[in-house]
């Protein structure tokens, strides 16, 4: 039996994150993945000579958020991020840009001027609330709008909706709207991020300013210090009103997700050893407090870091209290279609980067990611991403027809074109972001078995969740005495 100093369950971000900053914590790691691939929804693949990504990605929270943290004190190796663009909607004759402040609502001519009038009082309310303290987490975003506004204005809210929680406006909560608009920015500085997990000095520190230059455009770099400034005394929410951009500090990684999964695999150091195709069966625990777990073999450890579905615990576990088994059974999880058209040629209706939001009938969310980086399609072809949410009460088949004859009913011409399709049907993120849905804690009943990943943070979206909940577990091992 080998002895570790840390076992990861899960190769996921979060487990590969978890192992590469206990690592250059000095720890020996070994992680278990059940499947055959590195990085879950994390990744990057070849059809037909494309690069499809595992969904379709917007990397958030790249200035002063808990990548950067990450990527500042424990990457070897630094991904290239390009500058994200914008996010619009598709009308009959324009695409145009989804409103993130005050001023853009006024010419954001989608919706009735009188419902963009109530919609800016709304957020100006909410907005107020939030800046006075009061959470509203627990107050839907159906529930916190008047009930005298048109059906296109309830589908574009309900769209914005399942855009940032995989639910409708019902089940979406208004504090969510203003934390996935950059209303309300969560950030974490350097002297933050000391403080939260104790000395620590990197043997490598990338900068920020490296980071940041890798997501603006070259002619943008002279500028960079202004908007570090920026972020040192940022606005209040409630002069973001007149100045939000949604698309603040975010950015999509140059040759797809498959190079940010590339830079933290190749920082590791030797202390770490990975094994795919070795499903953990058992997490081993003696007094209540963990000693290894049983997958091909037996592992041994004092520290085990679970990144799979908190909901299967239970099954790995024997004799967990009733109560935590109960706790876990509220997570609520979503699913993810994602389809994949590589086109013969590029199209002008996708000339931009960014994404799209189509709110009529039935949401998508569009992404040409070959406009970052061309090389992720053959030579003078182009690739699209759509994402969907889909109904669970429905069957798969039922949701991709319906998700095809979206793209075509949008975009009527596009059949003619297609070189190339792929489907991808997934759980985006472990715990959707609904006001009844509940969220793990990092630390368990289990002495010393610890759990990461997107069950624990509700905060931001999917890869920076991800970071979010990595920052949250080192601090707690911290405070336990297991990290240094």
């Amino acid at each position: 039996m080998k002895k570790y100093d840390v076992i990861v369950v899960g190769a996921g971000i979060s487990g590969l994150l978890a192992a590469l900053t206990l690592s250059k914590h000095g720890k020996k790691v070994l992680v278990l993945e059940k499947g055959q691939h590195l990085g879950g929804n994390c990744n990057s693949y070849i059809v037909d000579g494309y690069q499809v990504d595992t969904g379709a990605h917007a990397i958030t929270h790249l200035i002063e958020g808990p990548l950067p943290r990450l990527m500042d004190n424990y990457f070897d190796f630094l991904p290239v991020f390009e500058d994200y663009g914008y996010y619009y909607v598709r009308t009959e004759n324009a695409l145009i840009k989804v409103p993130s402040n005050l001023k853009d609502f006024v010419t954001f001519d989608v919706l009735p001027r009188k419902d963009r009038l109530i919609l800016s009082q709304t957020l100006t309310k909410a907005l107020t609330l939030s800046s006075f303290g009061i959470d509203l987490s627990d107050q839907s975003v159906y529930d916190f709008l008047p009930k005298n506004l048109c059906k296109d204005t309830y589908d574009f809210v309900n769209t914005i909706s399942a855009f940032l929680s995989g639910k409708s406006m019902k089940e979406t909560s208004a504090q969510r709207i203003l934390s996935g608009s950059s209303f309300v920015r969560d950030s974490i500085t350097q002297e933050q991020f000391d403080a939260m997990i104790g000395k620590f000095e990197p043997k490598k520190r990338q900068s920020t300013e490296s980071i940041l230059s890798s997501i603006l455009p070259y002619h943008l770099h002279a500028s960079l210090q202004a908007r570090v400034d920026k972020v040192a005394q940022p606005f209040t929410s409630l002069e973001r009103l007149a100045t939000n951009k949604v698309n603040y500090s975010q950015g999509y990684p140059r040759k797809g997700l498959k190079a940010l999964l590339n830079a933290i695999l190749y920082s590791f150091p030797d202390t770490v050893e990975i094994k795919s195709e070795c499903e953990v069966t058992g997490i081993l625990v003696e007094s209540e407090k963990v000693y290894g777990v049983e997958a091909d073999e037996i592992y041994l450890a004092d520290l085990i870091i679970y990144t799979g579905f908190a909901t299967d615990l239970p099954e790995l576990i024997k004799d967990l209290p009733q109560a935590y088994i109960e706790e876990l059974k509220g997570i609520v999880h979503t699913k993810s279609l994602t389809i994949w058209l590589g086109l013969k040629e590029e199209l002008p209706e996708f000339k931009y980067t960014g994404s799209e939001i189509w709110f009529k009938d039935f949401a998508y969310w569009a992404m040409p990611i070959s406009n970052y980086d061309p090389s992720l399609a053959p030579k003078d072809k182009q690739l699209v991403g759509f994402s969907f949410v889909i109904d669970s009460e429905q069957t798969e088949e039922h949701e991709l027809k319906k998700a095809y004859d979206t793209i075509f009913r949008a975009l009527p011409n596009i059949e003619k074109y297609i070189d190339m399709q792929h489907e991808q049907i997934m759980i985006p993120e472990k715990a959707a972001v609904t006001i009844n849905g509940k969220f793990s804690d990092i630390r368990t009943p289990v002495k010393n078995l610890y759990i990461a990943g997107t069950d624990t943070d509700r905060r931001s979206m999917g890869i920076t969740r991800a970071a979010y909940s990595i920052i949250e577990l080192l601090k707690i091992l911290n405070e336990d005495g297991n990290l240094h």
